[in-house]
């Protein structure tokens, strides 16, 4: 198709978003923002925002009031949030045998997308009303969009899952481009690609034409160069499978540890030629029904299962009891385990940043609400993110992600030592046979790209997977699989810049995508205030 035909298509599609009034608009504008929602895993079908994110400045301007255009920019992100996170009912089924869970079950997602739709109806109202159709408009939507990507991974403790940028994690190749700018980085990238169809010409195409070769171009330069030394340790996970309804059934407690025990018992010894040193078994989260770091017994039992010289890394539940009369009695903690072939504890982690409403209950004095986690007590909160030495062992340091933790750009590490891996452990299973486990695969594969570090996720129905510090797949077990999955750990390369800057980089990029738009426009206003005087002129002779 030429660029005259594409022009006239858009201007096509274009002229009927504008005559959608009253309630058409808002329903256009929530198919608009469902169809965007087709970018993220596990379709990646990312041309259709090319459709979805123009529609929704076109639709926006289209709105006589600024009241319309917000709340018709609204409708288009509760489209694209609902769509793109329905799973999250999963969670809410797998407990909907108690009373409150039930309720929230058709209520919690479209209540979710709701808040999340905020951050995406401000940049579109933004755009629209600030700046004037053109290079200006797109090149400020681009930047205010990813401004609000990065408010919205703080805001509120932050859920930065689905970020534009996260369309590319398909492969390694499209985002390599993250070891520099982050996925807020990809993000902006994105969004100004999707909306060249508004400014369609040759200097858009080659614009666009720029962008794409620019990142293909680079992420064959990072990917070209050998793969550092794996480094000497053999990463056994352990993916026991279990179904979430069954996880926490009292009379199957003993059945699943056995399960994990037979497992952990079968694990391949070390291949000397592939590389490999000490084992390194990995249970996903909360994989042991016992409370390790205080049961002596199942310690015990977790420690013969182990092959020789080999150490446990287990997610399981912390519990301690506070002196009598303390309320609640107990706090327990979202841990990470670590115990060598004798049963003595290595290192224990602690999980930071919970999940509100799962596993603690924010203004929990004014909301009577119960966690969807069964037991309805808050869990605590670790100090924060951490290197995890293992001392006595050839472990190297690592930082360990519990669940969501991985999901958060510029987040994964501590500061000081620079950790040699990351560790995500998680418990998919809440969320079924949706799309939910893909697209938190595809976020926590962008963490090993942009801090350049290997990753090692255990997941317990899935999906398990070692990905290298260039964010490619070194190993992987599918969804709803039962087994072990056996590789070295993938080599360490140096600080990407990324890593060193954080979201100061992006965050920088997006100002000046917004300064851009801001300098077009008074360019436009000085140029059309010189053409009238120049007409006014005319008029007068």
């Amino acid at each position: 198709m030429t660029a005259s035909a594409l022009s006239r298509t858009a201007s096509r599609i274009a002229s009927h978003l504008r005559s959608r009034q009253g309630w058409r608009a808002g329903a256009t504008a929530f198919g608009l923002g469902a169809l965007g929602a087709a970018a993220f895993p596990p379709t990646h079908l990312v041309p259709v925002l090319a459709l979805s994110l123009p529609g929704l400045l076109v639709i926006v301007e289209s709105r006589r009031t600024l009241a319309l255009g917000f709340w018709t920019a609204w409708a288009w992100g509760l489209g694209h949030f609902i769509a793109g996170l329905w799973w999250i009912s999963n969670a809410l089924l797998m407990e909907s045998d108690r009373t409150i869970v039930a309720v929230l079950v058709p209520v919690a997602v479209p209540a979710i997308s709701a808040l999340l739709a905020l951050f995406a109806a401000v940049p579109a109202v933004l755009a629209v009303r600030l700046f004037p159709p053109g290079w200006p408009r797109v090149s400020a939507f681009a930047g205010l969009w990813t401004l609000a990507e990065m408010a919205r991974g703080v805001v509120l403790t932050g859920f930065p899952w689905n970020l534009m940028g996260s369309a590319w994690a398909f492969g390694s190749l499209p985002i390599q481009g993250a070891a520099w700018v982050g996925t807020y980085g990809l993000s902006l990238a994105t969004v100004l690609l999707a909306c060249l169809p508004l400014v369609w010409s040759r200097r858009a195409a080659a614009v666009g034409g720029a962008i794409l070769a620019g990142g293909l171009a680079f992420g064959l330069w990072r990917l070209w160069p050998e793969e550092p030394p794996v480094q000497p340790v053999a990463i056994r996970i352990v993916q026991g499978n279990i179904a979430q309804g069954h996880k926490w059934r009292e009379e199957l407690r003993a059945a699943h540890f056995r399960h994990y025990l037979a497992l952990t018992a079968a694990v391949p010894p070390p291949r000397a030629e592939a590389g490999e040193g000490q084992v390194v078994v990995i249970w996903p989260e909360t994989a042991s029904p016992y409370l390790l770091a205080s049961d002596d017994a199942a310690r015990a039992f977790a420690a013969r299962a182990l092959p020789p010289s080999a150490v446990l890394i287990a997610g399981t539940p912390r519990l301690e009891r506070l002196p009598q009369g303390s309320s609640p009695p107990v706090r327990v903690w979202n841990s990470l385990v670590a115990i060598d072939g004798s049963g003595e504890i290595l290192g224990v982690y602690d999980k930071h940043h919970l999940v509100p409403f799962g596993e603690y209950v924010p203004l929990r004095w004014l909301l009577p609400l119960e966690t969807i986690v069964p037991g309805n007590l808050d869990f605590s909160a670790g100090p924060g993110p951490r290197t995890l030495a293992l001392p006595g062992q050839d472990v190297p340091p690592f930082s360990p992600l519990i669940c969501y933790e991985v999901i958060f750009p510029g987040n994964v590490t501590a500061p000081g030592e620079r950790p040699r891996w990351l560790l995500n452990l998680t418990n998919d299973a809440w969320f079924g046979l949706s799309s939910g486990p893909f697209q938190h695969l595809a976020a926590a594969r962008l963490r090993a790209v942009e801090e350049g570090l290997p990753l090692v996720r255990a997941a317990n129905t899935g999906i398990s997977a070692i990905f290298d510090a260039r964010g490619r797949t070194v190993g992987r077990l599918g969804l709803g699989e039962t087994g072990v999955l056996a590789a070295p750990l993938p080599g360490v390369l140096p600080a990407t810049p990324f890593a060193l800057a954080g979201g100061i980089v992006p965050g920088v990029l997006a100002c000046l995508a917004v300064l851009a738009g801001t300098v077009l426009r008074i360019r436009l206003h000085v140029s059309g205030r010189h053409i009238q005087k120049i007409h006014l002129y005319s008029l007068k002779h």
